[in-house]
């Protein structure tokens, strides 16, 4: 866990109040490097020993339930268990593990860096020798790692840091588990990043140190070419299908470094390269020792094009709440990266591919087809659950009723940038399980919270754009859906939302949409696929220089039902608390 040397502008760092804190007697903060819904990091100053370290600060929501605030902070504590076995010069090292008031607070040391995403956004595809460098460190403290009995689960760009003296090192095993550990998520699914996950772990297949391999690959892929080796502009649903059944990228650039992409990018887990073999094969085309990985020119690109540009877009499912009742026990830990540390740099996409700030089809959950269908993969916050199998059996459509049974809940829409007053609550069916996911665009960013009802035919989308304005207006919000091209609109379907006092720069709107996916787009190759038909109920409500959105989206065949049972129930209890 370490944080690059530049980044968003915070204020002098986070005020005096901040700037003064001490964490348990030893830890000076001096300035937040990232902050996001469920955490911070921060740069500060270690008084015993004299150094600057990296501290994580676990953020719980409001109102968060005590079993899932458990879970978060154990998924804190896996992250430096993971790295505390480690002692490598590619990988970061833990020092400390603090507690104060009873939270943890893990920490580093303190790396200034970039990222390799931040390097790709900034330099675009990097030199034969630097990427060569770079692939043979993540390699090295990989098999460090693997040797340890510690699978990473999430390598990516964003997740290697190289530092201006030209060390690169492997950060962010919030996700990483040893294999001595016990599974226990409520879900049993491990996730990663799409574009760079492996296909066995898109299935929910157990995860091996061979899922590694693959990112090792797709992370070489994009050093290579620029950009991942999956379009992550488009849906999630689209790039995990795309993972699960189309064919392996090759990268446009040839030559030794293609032909160990195509080497690690194996969908059989059995035949991908070991690392030994991948660090022979990277050696002939390392850099001599003395040679700087990024010049004073790439460092002034760097400095020029980072400037005070958002961090990484962080996707993350939040474990749901239990039932009442529920045994929980045995649950630990959020079956999700976390969302730190945060690294300030903008996930990398293709050039010429507009940036996607909405996705309309929103959350799409379990496509099945008559006659040879399948299960497409829940989608919620932009992570997936379980994509279709390529052997997947038929299934048949399983219709969620709406349950009689609401529960308040509570959350924060912060932004990972540290957009604040982003708290709410509302009431949501009991069962219904809450996913999060920060949304990064070039004009406007937003945070949407999902509550999915347990078959995931049902979703509830609360969804906040900080600051949207002076600078934009409701009308550009649905000219962006109409964009998208797969929403149809009727003029009846916006009109002002009676009963709402207006609290912002213009009247709070309602709004009705279609959207149709098609079969043949959500699922390649797979036979008697059907297109997926969903309905969209809307509010859109301006609130100071926010826009918030909440909306509920249901199967075309439960348009009346939804709005019914589902929307007109829930959206009288939305409130914003600040």
């Amino acid at each position: 866990m370490s944080q690059p040397s530049s980044g968003p502008d915070t204020g002098e760092d986070a005020g005096a109040a901040a700037r003064d804190r001490v964490v348990a007697g030893r830890y000076r903060l001096r300035r937040r490097l990232g902050q996001g819904a469920m955490g911070t990091v921060w740069e500060a100053y270690d008084e015993f020993l004299r150094r600057t370290v990296a501290v994580k600060e676990v953020l719980l929501p409001p109102g968060v339930p005590d079993a899932e605030a458990a879970e978060l902070r154990e998924r804190t504590l896996r992250e430096a268990r993971a790295i505390a076995a480690l002692s490598h010069p590619n990988v970061i090292t833990l020092h400390d593990v603090a507690h104060e008031d009873g939270e943890p607070f893990v920490v580093t040391e303190y790396m200034p860096a970039h990222s390799v995403a931040e390097l790709l956004t900034a330099l675009g595809p990097l030199p034969t020798p630097v990427a060569a460098a770079i692939a043979d460190a993540v390699a090295a403290g990989l098999a460090a790692a693997h040797q340890a009995g510690i699978t990473h689960r999430d390598v990516k760009p964003g997740n290697v840091l190289v530092g201006g003296n030209g060390q690169v090192k492997l950060t962010d095993f919030g996700i990483a588990r040893n294999v001595s550990e016990k599974t226990m998520t409520r879900t049993g699914i491990m996730l990663g990043s799409p574009c760079y996950i492996a296909p066995e772990v898109a299935v929910g297949d157990p995860v091996t140190p061979a899922a590694d391999l693959w990112g090792l690959g797709a992370t070489l892929f994009a050093v290579l070419e620029g950009e991942p080796p999956y379009d992550g502009g488009g849906s999630v649903v689209e790039v995990l299908n795309e993972v699960v059944h189309g064919e392996v990228p090759r990268p446009t650039h040839e030559g030794p470094l293609a032909d160990l992409v195509a080497a690690l990018m194996v969908k059989d887990p059995a035949g991908r390269l070991p690392l030994a073999e991948v660090r022979n094969r990277l050696h002939p085309l390392l850099p001599p020792p003395s040679t700087p990985l990024l010049s004073e020119e790439d460092l002034r690109r760097l400095a020029g094009a980072i400037g005070d540009d958002a961090p990484t877009k962080v996707t993350r499912p939040v474990a749901p709440q239990p039932p009442p009742n529920a045994d929980t026990t045995a649950s630990t830990l959020a079956p999700a990266p976390g969302p730190l540390p945060f690294a300030p740099t903008r996930a990398p996409r293709r050039r010429g591919v507009p940036p996607v700030v909405l996705v309309v089809v929103g959350v799409l959950l379990f496509l099945a087809a008559a006659g040879g269908g399948f299960a497409l993969a829940r989608i919620a916050g932009g992570e997936s659950v379980l994509p279709p199998r390529p052997s997947a059996q038929p299934t048949t459509q399983v219709q969620d009723e709406p349950g009689e049974e609401f529960t308040p809940r509570t959350g924060d829409a912060a932004t990972v940038n540290g957009a604040q007053g982003g708290g709410y609550q509302v009431e949501v069916p009991t069962d219904w399980m809450r996913f999060v996911e920060e949304r990064q665009g070039e004009d406007q960013s937003s945070t949407r919270v999902y509550f999915v009802s347990p078959n995931g035919t049902q979703a509830l989308t609360i969804e906040r754009f900080p600051e949207y304005y002076p600078g934009h207006a409701i009308d550009e919000y649905i000219a962006m859906l109409g964009a998208k091209g797969d929403a149809s609109f009727s003029p009846e379907d916006s009109a002002p939302l009676k009963g709402i006092d207006p609290k912002g720069i213009e009247p709070a709107q309602q709004l009705t949409y279609r959207t149709t996916a098609e079969a043949a787009r959500l699922a390649p190759g797979v036979p008697n696929a059907r297109n997926l038909n969903r309905v969209t109920f809307a509010a859109l409500y301006p609130l100071g220089v926010d826009l918030w959105v909440v909306s509920v989206t249901v199967p075309i065949d439960q348009e009346d039902s939804g709005r019914r049972a589902l929307f007109d129930r829930i959206l009288p209890t939305f409130t914003v608390t600040g």
